[in-house]
Order: structure tokens, then C-alpha cells, then sequence
């Protein structure tokens, strides 16, 4: 359980604080509510190219990274096809300089040709090493238009091409800053040795003067209901062949999540797993293989990867996979084997919160979600999970006409 208290500045912006008193870190995570599918078709990259930008400089300092860097403090960012996330941990003592250095860049981010033509040529050569120039890295810049072909889940965050990147131009960077880095867009978590009141009063000082704007409203296209088998094939120099199959599942807190996810583990998740078993370790038709869900907040994906050994013909090793598949979802399962993965699920849930940052995002997510207590709702929703509901939820998801399918062979 995540203890929490929260408010709203007059201006909009979201403020969650979690006190941790053993710490002696202060922690503070701000998430902006958009991601790669809030982007124009025509213009895709742009939530990531600002993840670049927003270290970059702001109205009032210059350089992000040095004055926080003097009071021994630490930062990054990361952006999803769902929002985009900054945090930062200082010693307690110094949150102020958090609060100066975040508020500043929502107040009024450096926008300058110069600082764009460096982080433009930065996440170019990102696109490049990432996804162009190793072994199966396209994999999702080519596999996922196959699976969504109306939802913007069909381009990777980087983008889906380099060109939307290469042609950014100033205007366009500013009109999405507007946009969408508002404080009515963003949530605010305070966490660690920090007490309620101050957090309270250094947000009134840094945040609160900051226009607010207007939370964007999200009018996104639903992707159809997919209802036949979709197959590609990518012929590459790489090491070994691979299979990956893609299920569409329902979105992170939508009926049925959390079956899928322990369905998930019983199929792939270790060595003790169903396809693990029944074709890496029995049949040695894969070396590797591993099943997980996307966990996006609109409809998402359950993969399915498996490296096919040296030897072992590609067609053969797709049809015992099928037959896996088929098995598993026919297979009888008993409690011990729930109450197993179960039990990791909930390990995993009590170790991701053992850091006072992890607990922050989370809590940051939440919010974002619409509901900051669904993070203490976790570990009841997934042991509320039965036999019933996941073998329901295997039989829905594994079925004719809701595969995708790309062989990733090598030359």
C-alpha cells in the first residue's frame, strides 16, 4: 500500500505527495499526458523529439543538467505511445532546485533552431542505432502497422519514419509545446523526505504562477475488431530466425487485464512456463521464447517471441508453436500453477516498490489514469483472478481470425 495525499493547483496541475521518512531522497516525477499516439499521422516522433528537447534549456537556465548536477541530483525521461515521463531524485535538502528546474521548462521552454538541430540529430542517430542498424531491430516499425491499421498505436514512439523528424520545424515544435505541456496536462508527485505542507507551499511558488491552459481533449480512431489472420515476412541478416505472433488484448485497466497477465506468465514468463517446457526444453525447437502484454492504456498486444534454433526448419517451428498454443488453451490448469505465478506477480509488485522513485511513477501513472488509488488496487485485482477467468480469456484471445504473425527470417 501507497500512502499518498494529493490537491490541484488553482491552475490545473495535478499534485500527488507520498511521504517516506527513512529516505533521504526527495524524488519528484512529472507526466505529461501525451504520447506517440496524440500525433499527427504526417508528423510522428514528436512526443519523443521532446523528451530530447525538454533538456535543452528553459527561459530562465540556460543549461538543465548543470545546476542539478552541483546539488548532487540525477534525472531522465522516457516517453510511451501513452504519456511522457521526467523525474528526479535530489538529497532531500535540495528539492527546491527540482522545483525551480521543472517549473521553469513548463513555464517556458528555450525553443531555438540551434537546440533543435542538436536533438534532432540526436534522436535520428537514436532511430539508426535503435531500429535500422541492429539485428531485429524493425521489428516493431514494420510489425506494428500490420496489427493497427486505424489506431495510432501503428507507429513506434520514435516515430515511423526519420523523415517526420528530419522535416520538424520550429513552428510546429512550439505549437505542440502549447499544446500539450500545459500544467491542466500534467501530474506532479512529490516523494520521499519530503512532508505535505512544504511540498504544498513550493509547488504554490514555482507552479502555481504558471498559466494553466486547457487539458487537450483526446479524440483518437478505434482500431477495428480484427477478424482475420495477418502474416509478414522480413528477410534480414541477422543471427537466427525468429517467430513473433501479436493478440489483440484489452487496454491496462480494462475486464480482463489482469487474467491475461497471469495467463501471460503461466505461457511464457520463466524456465517453469508452458512454452518454455513444451519447446525449448522438451522439443528444442526454440532456444528462447517468452510471452507478455503491452499494458497501453487503449486496446493493446499479447506477444509471443520465440528465437527457433539452428537447424530447426522455420515452417516446422511455427506449426509447433500453433500446437502449443492450442494445447495450452485446452490444457487443464490447478490452483498451485495460479497461486505460482500468482505469487511471482505479487513479488514483482512488492520489490518495483521498494525504491521511493518506482513508487512515484507509479503513482504519477495512476493519476494519469484517472484514479491515483488504482496503484494500491494491483495486488487485491490480481488475486481476485480464477482458473475460470483465464481459461476464458485464452479461448477469446487465441482464436482463428485474431492472430498476426511475422517471420523474421535470416538470409
Amino acid at each position: 500500500m501507497i500512502s499518498y495525499q494529493q490537491f490541484t493547483l488553482s491552475n490545473g496541475l495535478q499534485v500527488i505527495v507520498h511521504e517516506d521518512h527513512t529516505s533521504t531522497l526527495a524524488v519528484m516525477d512529472v507526466i505529461y499526458d501525451v504520447g506517440s499516439r496524440d500525433e499527427d499521422p504526417n508528423r510522428t516522433g514528436f512526443a519523443h523529439l521532446f523528451e530530447h528537447l525538454m533538456f535543452g534549456g528553459s527561459a530562465n537556465i540556460p543549461n538543465y543538467d548543470s545546476p542539478l548536477q552541483q546539488v548532487g541530483g540525477e534525472n531522465n525521461a522516457f516517453t510511451t505511445p501513452d504519456l511522457t515521463n521526467y523525474y528526479i531524485s535530489v538529497p532531500y535538502q535540495n528539492l527546491e532546485t527540482a522545483f525551480w528546474l521543472e517549473s521553469d521548462r513548463m513555464l517556458q521552454l528555450a525553443f531555438n533552431p540551434q537546440s533543435l538541430e542538436v536533438q534532432r540529430k540526436v534522436v535520428i542517430e537514436e532511430f539508426k542505432q535503435r531500429y535500422l542498424n541492429q539485428p531485429y531491430g524493425d521489428v516493431w516499425l514494420k510489425f506494428r502497422p500490420l496489427i493497427y491499421t486505424q489506431h495510432p498505436y501503428r507507429w513506434p514512439t520514435i516515430g515511423a519514419g526519420i523523415q517526420h523528424i528530419e522535416e520538424a520545424v520550429l513552428e510546429d515544435v512550439k505549437a505542440f509545446f502549447a499544446k500539450y505541456y500545459v500544467p491542466a496536462n500534467a501530474i506532479l508527485v512529490l516523494a520521499g523526505r519530503v512532508t505535505f505542507a512544504e511540498a504544498k507551499a513550493l509547488a504554490e511558488k514555482w507552479f502555481g504562477p504558471i498559466p494553466g491552459g486547457k487539458k487537450p481533449e483526446r479524440q483518437l480512431p478505434k482500431e477495428p475488431v480484427q477478424t482475420e489472420d495477418r502474416r509478414m515476412e522480413i528477410v534480414e541478416k541477422v543471427p537466427s530466425n525468429r517467430i513473433y505472433k501479436a493478440y489483440p488484448v484489452p487496454g491496462r485497466y480494462d475486464e480482463g487485464f489482469y487474467a491475461i497477465d497471469l495467463m501471460s506468465d503461466l505461457m511464457g514468463r520463466n524456465e517453469t512456463s508452458f512454452l518454455y517446457l513444451a519447446l525449448v526444453q522438451n522439443k528444442r525447437i526454440f532456444d528462447s521464447i517468452s510471452v507478455s502484454q503491452t499494458g497501453s492504456l487503449d486496446p493493446g498486444l499479447l506477444i509471443i517471441s520465440g528465437q527457433v534454433c539452428d537447424g530447426v526448419d522455420l515452417e516446422l517451428a511455427e506449426k509447433e508453436l500453433d500446437q502449443a498454443i492450442h494445447d495450452f488453451v485446452n490444457c487443464t490448469y490447478q490452483t498451485v500453477d495460479l497461486e505460482r505465478v500468482k505469487n511471482q506477480a505479487e513479488a514483482s509488485l512488492i520489490f518495483g516498490e521498494v525504491e521511493v522513485l518506482n513508487r512515484a511513477m507509479n503513482l504519477a501513472m495512476a493519476a494519469n489514469a484517472g484514479d491515483v488509488n488504482l496503484v494500491n488496487l494491483e495486488s487485491e485485482n490480481l488475486a481476485k483472478v480464477t482458473l475460470i477467468e483465464v481459461a476464458y480469456w485464452a479461448k477469446k484471445i487465441f482464436k482463428e481470425g485474431k492472430s498476426n504473425t511475422l517471420i523474421y527470417k535470416k538470409a
